[in-house]
């Protein structure tokens, strides 16, 4: 089981992938097959994302007050309803929809076949070259802003997070991907995605805390720590990441994503991981 070391050891990588498009729970599966460590499971993936996203409300603080503070008061007054803060209230939450329909009715199949390293190997592959085909095609046509979202839009941006239920697309990435094939620019793409997570996130956060210390799942204390080095390491990548996205492309990336999955691939393949290697039964 998961001892201190272990959840510090998690924590640092959910707060380094969490933001980035290479998939967080595809990394703590990952390390810890490789790590000869027990899965984490569905249940402390979630929780430690409550740290990243908690990291997310922070430094989008001001932006989030002033969606909610205008998207309520857009219920009681009609002259507000065309306001982007309003308009972006509506948009997260039909966004929200998809992960949160998808996610109750296969919750079984994600907690555990979905879990599969040669599934995750392959998603890893797969969704970092529909990354960089999505990032080339952004490239060569003019980039909308975040202001541009529509209503169909954000549903779209709400099935590619829905996706991400599957450990190795990406939550990032896929919505990313989705925003730069709509013709969003890399820091519009990225900033919704980020603000989309929010509900769904806090949502599975929360029902997953009920099953910590039981079970399979990891101890109170180091999902706590994780949790808490998810939160620090986390906000420094949200803001290097979006510093990093405006200058550069996704390529490197991509190319981590594929090489990652090759190897996973490849170890499997070999014998020299079990495609359910530490999964706790």
């Amino acid at each position: 089981m998961i001892d201190w070391f272990h959840g510090a050891v998690l924590g640092l990588i959910q707060g380094l992938t969490e933001f980035l498009p290479v998939s967080s729970s595809a990394h703590l599966r990952v390390f810890s097959a490789l790590l000869g460590w027990d899965d984490p499971g569905a249940a402390f993936t979630a929780v430690t994302q409550l740290g990243t996203e908690t990291a997310v409300l922070i430094y989008f603080r001001r932006d989030i007050v002033s969606i909610v503070r205008t998207w309520t008061l857009s219920l009681f007054r009609p002259a507000l309803r065309s306001d982007p803060d309003a308009r972006m209230g509506w948009f997260v939450i039909i966004g929200t929809l998809p992960i949160g329909i998808l996610g109750k009715l296969f919750q079984d199949t994600i907690e555990t076949h979905l879990r599969d390293l040669r599934i995750i190997g392959t998603t890893l592959i797969v969704f970092g070259l529909l990354l960089a085909f999505a990032d080339r095609t952004r490239a060569v046509r003019h980039a909308r802003p975040i202001t541009d979202l529509t209503l169909p839009h954000a549903g779209v941006y709400g099935l590619a997070q829905a996706l991400a239920l599957i450990p190795g697309v990406s939550r990032s990435g896929g919505t990313i991907s989705a925003g730069l094939l709509l013709g969003y620019s890399r820091e519009a793409a990225a900033r919704y995605s980020f603000l989309l997570a929010i509900p769904a996130v806090l949502a599975s956060g929360a029902l997953e805390l009920f099953k910590i210390g039981e079970g399979p799942a990891p101890a109170w204390g180091p999902t706590i720590l994780a949790t808490s080095i998810a939160f620090a390491v986390g906000y420094a990548a949200i803001a290097w990441f979006l510093k990093y996205i405006s200058h550069h492309s996704f390529l490197p990336f991509v190319v981590y994503r594929v090489l990652l999955g090759v190897l996973i691939i490849g170890l499997v393949a070999g014998g020299v991981l079990a495609p359910d290697a530490g999964v706790v039964k």
